[in-house]
């Protein structure tokens, strides 16, 4: 791979994975609340 596509693709892997880790985190959150009430 081209070295000058890296910052790219960190960047992609960013804005993709950053809201993705988000969203499990939440489900994991109303999971817990909805077995522990």
């Amino acid at each position: 791979m081209n070295p000058r596509y890296k910052p790219v693709m960190a960047f992609a892997w960013l804005w993709v994975g950053l809201p993705f880790g988000y969203g499990l985190f939440e489900l994991v959150r109303k999971v817990t609340q909805l077995f522990t009430g």
